[in-house]
This record gives C-alpha cells, sequence and structure tokens, in this order.
C-alpha cells in the first residue's frame, strides 16, 4: 500500500526575483544592537537597477566604532555577508561604506580605504638580502 501524496511546489515569481530587498531596513536592523545611541545611525541607499548595483552609505557615532566594527572587523563582516547575501537573492552586487559622522579623520573613510592605508604593500627582497649569511644556532648539550 503507497500513499499517493502530492509534494507542493514553491511558486516562482520572475518578479519577485527582480525585486530589491529593503536594504535600509536591514541594515538598520543589524547595525542598531551594537550602537549606544540608535537614533545616530544614519542610513542612505542607492540603487542601480540598469547596472544591478547597490551603494549602502552609514554613518554614526565614532564612539560606537569599535562594537560596530568587532575584534578584527568580525561583526562588520558579518553585516557585510548578510547583506551581500540578501543582494544576491536579487542578482545584485553590493557596496557598503562605512563614515564617521564627527572628526573628518580616519572615520571619514570607508572600510577598505581604511584597510588599505593600513596594511603597507609588500617590498621585494633583493638578491643581496636573500642571501645573508645567517648565524648557525648550535644545539644545547645538557
Amino acid at each position: 500500500m503507497s500513499l499517493n501524496r502530492s509534494v507542493l511546489q514553491p511558486n516562482h515569481n520572475p518578479t519577485a526575483a527582480t525585486a530589491s530587498p529593503n536594504y535600509v531596513g536591514l541594515v538598520k536592523f543589524l547595525m542598531q544592537p551594537f550602537l549606544e545611541s540608535p537614533e545616530s545611525l544614519s542610513v542612505d541607499c542607492e540603487i542601480s537597477q540598469a547596472l544591478k548595483r547597490v551603494w549602502i552609505r552609514i554613518a554614526f557615532d565614532s564612539t560606537d566604532k569599535g562594537k560596530v566594527f568587532g575584534r578584527g572587523g568580525r561583526n562588520i563582516q558579518a553585516i557585510r555577508t548578510v547583506i551581500a547575501a540578501a543582494a544576491g537573492l536579487s542578482q545584485q552586487s553590493v557596496y557598503l561604506d562605512i563614515y564617521g559622522n564627527t572628526t573628518p579623520g580616519r572615520e571619514g573613510m570607508s572600510f577598505e580605504e581604511d584597510q588599505q592605508e593600513r596594511s603597507p604593500s609588500p617590498t621585494p627582497r633583493t638578491l643581496e638580502q636573500q642571501n645573508l649569511s645567517r648565524p648557525v644556532v648550535k644545539p644545547r648539550i645538557r
């Protein structure tokens, strides 16, 4: 005896896949738990339908920067991943820029610019540096 169950297939609506998610609401939802004063959060979203790109710019108090970025940038990377996943469902690419709203120093840079400035470019070793003799370490005998 076999059961004949009909399996419900999800309705595929092609217009639903092309609709853009609510990026402003998503960013506010993800960012506000990290902020001491959530009302300081400013989110600007620009969507280009022709290029299928989304630019999101956020600003908040610089005192909350450490909490938002997290240790080693883990928090902000997780936020970027969630936003990129939402954009991927709509076949869009997303760019998230973070700006400070108090002082025009490092806080005024986007995360990528800040990382590029911090990491020095690798310097190639010259042949003289590679062929320098190194001291010989003798093992200790006890």
